[in-house]
């Protein structure tokens, strides 16, 4: 029990809680009375020594405690208690019935009276050990509070502050003594302090601790702001009673700015990573810059916008390096000329945003669309001068806080100017920023590069390919003509596939149909050489088997070096050969005649023609395939198929019929039935489609009249768009070529064919024939021109061949006179002296004509000119200087 004086007259007794001061050094009490001897003993003191009162009381304390040792000493100590003499000591003592210390207590010994005067003593004894722990537990306990580099605060069970380390008041201000006495309020906001106080009133009434509580304020000089991390813990007495709380706060700003920083990273990575996989998706230009404001608008700023150099767009070629200003002269100085090719933005109904000292000349915002100039002391021009980022500061009242102008440069050269803005209120931008606009900016740039450069080898392959294609629709005597080509390389658009329509003499027509082996530009300028052979051997007018054969030797010297061919084409005969550079190529060349609406067809291992005859099924032309060009070897043969009025003759590569995924035969079989529904009439139980043309004349002349009608009636682009809409036209996997072609022949009126005897009169009778069928024609303005050349070309025959005379005048878009013989000299023009009386027949001929030349044929050759059909007026009268250039 403890007294307490109280404030009114008496006393007030409580109880002293378990876990006090005393408890905690285990402080004992025994009294010696008079004769030395212990009279009384504590329970404590029992606890402490380990003996009961009983067995010490009445005993000497000496004899019990001490060894013998000590005995002396310590009984003139006693004595000296006795008289009245206070000690303090530390003394060794032991449990009686034992040899060894058990350990050492301080012993205070204050001199007592008994009731009758008699001296005595009464001791209080401390174990040392539990003392010297005490001790050392209240100096770390004292070296942690004051000395840790953390702030420490105590707060009782009012939730005041009850002490305070020395880092608290170095933080907060002040000494410590400050601090005692405040509450939470007096170091955090409002908001702070709230959540503070009922973390700290949970903690002491749960007992749960709170860990990393983060709270936000101001150090007293009050420029930063602070980040703290508090760990709240409930502090008790030795008998565990509350007695508080405790709190440890950690300064923790500095990592709040690293975990800001690695966000941004963060951030910024997966901001690069998106831009990575959706800038470039495109190889269109201005479908890039807007997948660059897709990336940028929200998650790097509000605002954005994409300008691209104007001369990119165009397709114009401008040298490498910066756009400072190009004609600036004219414009009264400035940037390139732009055009804004996007605009994003992530505020709502927001206007277009002009850039302060960025706008027009009129200050209006820029449209998307509009081509612009920007000022050249302005920041975005000089960001186009230097290639350099510009930061430029909002204007008062602007919605726009800050913007960033950044260049587009791709391999030395600036494409465009790139505008990021935050609006305010956002977060400005740093140095991390202006690294990723740079990069953002840098990486669309490439992309916008490679779109430039896609565009302009793109233009270069479309100019290529379409110069190695027919012009235009062809147009061909007796056919109507109609062809597509679909490059399966969408990226290049060119390929090795080819097909040709060549106008012969005689209103013959040669139709062709190629496919180099390979993809790309390789086989597209393989496929230039050999179309361009092609045509020079057809000007030559040999036959189909002749033209491959020909073919054949040109594909063998392909890829060989000036002056190698030879050598190319021994070293394909090699069994060691390299191949390496070998070109391949598939044709089939046929040569069509409309009087006679008779084909020759040729083939070099491409796939068979299919003919359509009007009303019938379409049919594989039975033509033996040959040997590939430049393989060599092997010679090609010839077939000649009479073709009917009305039918449909399509030639095509096998990029149209064949793909990965659907067979060849799959894909013959699609296209016949593509070819064929439009115009088929016949029933699902008639005669199989696949046969030889030719082996069943009463079937083709058993066509129905309507039929040919009806089919005849077809667009024939209509039939090409239904077979490339029905067929697997889209797997890209090879280039094709659809050529198609209708007979229809010359008519017979259009047709004059005599023969003539070998004899005189018969250049007077071939002049009067020509006469007679050119009035019918209503082409008297042509009779004496034809009439002179008739007679030259019959002469020829007369005197330079041999055999019979025959004389065929065709009148289609041209008139067309064509003499043969069996005479196998070919007419050599030359010039003629002046001396000489003939020698000028050809020359009149090439003169008056518009074309004429000869060809061989089966049995000797063939010569003929060519008029054009008079547009109404007279015909032209040669000049002077043209007759006196044949002398």
């Amino acid at each position: 029990m403890s007294e307490i004086p109280g404030t009114t007259n008496g006393v007030v007794w409580q109880s002293s809680p378990p876990g006090s001061i005393y408890d905690s050094i285990g402080a004992a009490a025994f009294s010696i009375g008079p004769d030395g001897l212990v009279d009384q003993w504590s329970r404590r003191a029992a606890d402490l020594f380990g003996i009961t009162a009983a067995e010490v009381r009445g005993k000497d304390p000496v004899e019990v405690f001490l060894s013998s040792d000590l005995r002396t000493q310590g009984r003139r100590q006693v004595g000296e208690i006795l008289d009245g003499k206070e000690w303090t000591g530390l003394v060794p003592f032991r449990v009686p019935g034992r040899a060894e210390p058990r350990g050492v207590a301080e012993v205070y010994v204050m001199p007592s009276e008994t009731e009758n005067g008699e001296r005595a003593a009464l001791c209080l004894v401390v174990d040392v050990r539990t003392l010297r722990q005490v001790e050392t537990d209240l100096a770390a306990s004292q070296a942690i509070f004051g000395q840790s580099p953390f702030g420490f605060l105590l707060f009782g069970t009012d939730l005041r502050v009850q002490r305070a380390n020395q880092r608290v008041a170095t933080v907060f201000g002040g000494s410590i003594e400050d601090h005692r006495g405040r509450t939470v309020h007096d170091y955090l906001s409002r908001p702070e302090a709230e959540r503070m106080d009922a973390a700290l009133r949970r903690v002491l009434e749960t007992g749960e601790p709170a860990v990393d509580l983060q709270l936000v304020g101001v150090a007293r000089d009050g420029a930063d702001r602070r980040h703290w991390s508090v760990n709240l813990y409930r502090v008790h007495s030795g008998s565990g009673r509350p007695i508080g709380v405790a709190g440890v706060g950690t300064d923790v700003t500095r990592r709040h700015a690293a975990v800001r920083e690695a966000a941004s990273a963060r951030r910024n990575l997966a901001l690069l990573n998106e831009a990575s996989a959706r800038i470039g998706n495109s190889l269109d230009l201005e479908t890039t810059a807007r997948e660059l404001l897709d990336v940028a608008v929200p998650g790097f700023c509000d605002l954005a916008s994409v300008d691209l150099v104007q001369d990119l767009l165009t397709g114009e070629e401008a040298p490498p390096g910066r756009w400072d200003s190009p004609g600036a002269e004219s414009f009264g100085g400035g940037s390139a000329a732009l055009r804004r090719v996007a605009f994003a933005s992530a505020v709502s109904d927001s206007p277009l945003i002009t850039t302060p000292g960025c706008g027009s000349r009129d200050g209006a915002p820029t449209a998307v669309g509009e081509v612009h100039r920007y000022s050249f002391h302005s920041p975005c021009a000089a960001a186009l001068r230097t290639a350099r980022v510009q930061s430029i500061p909002g204007r008062d009242g602007s919605l726009v806080q800050s913007t960033l102008a950044v260049p587009m440069v791709a391999h030395d050269r600036v494409v465009g100017l790139v505008q990021f803005s935050r609006t305010k209120g956002s977060e400005p931008f740093g140095e991390r920023d202006r690294a990723l606009a740079v990069e953002l900016a840098a990486r669309a740039a490439v992309c916008i590069d490679n779109a430039r450069l896609y565009r302009r080898e793109h233009e270069r392959a479309l100019i290529l390919q379409r110069s190695l294609l027919p012009p235009g629709d062809p147009e061909a005597a007796g056919l109507d003509i109609a062809c597509r080509y679909l490059p399966g390389n969408t990226a290049t658009e060119v390929g090795g596939d080819w097909f040709d329509v060549i106008e012969l003499p005689g209103h013959r027509t040669a139709l062709v149909v190629g496919d180099v082996m390979g993809r790309g530009l390789r086989a597209a300028v393989a496929m230039g050489e050999l179309r361009t052979a092609v045509r020079t051997l057809a000007l030559l007018d040999l036959e189909p088997a002749e033209v491959l054969s020909a073919l054949d030797e040109i594909a063998r010297g392909l890829g060989s070096p000036i002056g190698a061919q030879q050598a190319s084409r021994t070293a394909h005969k090699s069994p060691g050969a390299d191949l390496s550079e070998v070109y391949l190529a598939t044709c089939v060349y046929a040569v069509y005649d409309p009087v006679t609406r008779r084909c020759t067809f040729a083939n070099a291992g491409h796939l068979p023609p299919v003919l359509v005859e009007p009303g019938q099924e379409a049919l594989l032309l039975d033509v033996p395939p040959g040997m590939p060009l430049g393989v060599g070897g092997e010679p090609f043969e010839e077939v000649e198929v009479e073709l009917p009025e009305g039918a449909l003759l399509a030639l095509y590569t096998d990029g149209l019929v064949e793909s990965r995924h659907h067979p060849l035969d799959e894909g013959l079989r699609a296209f016949r039935t593509a070819l064929a529904e439009p115009s088929r009439t016949r029933t699902a139980g008639s005669e199989p489609a696949v046969r030889t043309v030719g082996s069943d004349p009463a079937v083709r002349a058993g066509a129905p009249a309507e039929a040919v009608r009806a089919d005849l009636s077809r667009s024939l682009e209509d039939v090409c768009d239904h077979v490339l809409n029905t067929l697997n036209t889209r797997h890209g996997e090879d280039d094709i070529a659809l050529l198609m072609a209708r007979v229809q022949g010359l008519p017979a009126e259009a047709v004059g064919d005599w023969v003539l005897p070998r004899e005189p009169r018969s250049v007077g009778r071939a002049r009067e024939l020509s006469r007679a069928l050119l009035a019918s024609w209503d082409l008297e303005a042509l009779t004496d021109t034809v009439e002179l050349l008739v007679s030259e070309l019959v002469t020829n025959a007369l005197r330079y061949g041999e055999g019979e005379i025959r004389l065929r005048l065709l009148r289609d878009r041209t008139l067309v006179c064509e003499v043969w013989d069996a005479g196998l000299v070919q007419p050599r023009r030359r010039r003629a002296r002046d001396t000489d009386e003939g020698g000028r027949g050809l020359q009149l001929v090439g003169l008056l004509s518009a074309a004429w030349g000869s060809r061989r044929t089966p049995i000797g050759k063939t010569v003929w000119f060519e008029l054009a059909l008079p547009a109404g007026g007279p015909a032209a009268e040669p000049t002077v200087e043209q007759l006196l250039s044949m002398f």
